[in-house]
């Protein structure tokens, strides 16, 4: 092959194995997620609520890195769930506050097996999954 065109291989590319992978994790969430009846974002988005009860819209898509737009239309769906609450910050009206539920806070409980089912299934020793993990935040975290 003329390497003028190595680049365009697909088994020279970082950006395919990457996407493979995270598609095959997600799906292998799907099923479990299911059982709690969240989708995938829906539950990353519940994780940083059980972590911080209280959040900021804006600070949300930070921690998720996700567009406002996409955002709303799952936070509604939470809330019609009843997990969260979506109001005004007092201080600020163009600021949204969204807020952790009673039933919120009891899905959790189910929640936690989510994890707990999937330890184990990464298919790496944890040296080489905490290797794994720390490259990804470094690469999530750069400024690209």
């Amino acid at each position: 092959m003329n390497t003028e065109y190595e680049l365009l291989l697909l088994e020279n590319q970082v950006c395919f194995p990457t996407y493979a992978v995270a598609n095959k994790i997600l799906r292998r969430h799907q099923p479990i997620l299911k059982k709690i009846n969240l989708t995938y974002t829906q539950y990353i988005t519940m994780m940083v609520m059980w972590e911080k009860e209280v959040v900021n819209e804006k600070d949300l898509v930070k921690a998720l890195y996700l567009k406002a737009n996409t955002l709303t239309d799952m936070l509604r769906k939470l809330k019609q769930k009843g997990y969260i609450e979506i109001s005004k910050d007092e201080n600020d009206k163009r600021s949204i506050i969204i807020s952790l539920t009673d039933e919120g806070r009891k899905l959790k409980e189910q929640a936690v097996e989510v994890p707990k089912t999937l330890i184990g299934e990464h298919w790496l020793t944890d040296e080489e999954f905490k290797t794994f993990k720390a490259l990804l935040y470094k690469l999530l975290k750069g400024d690209w």
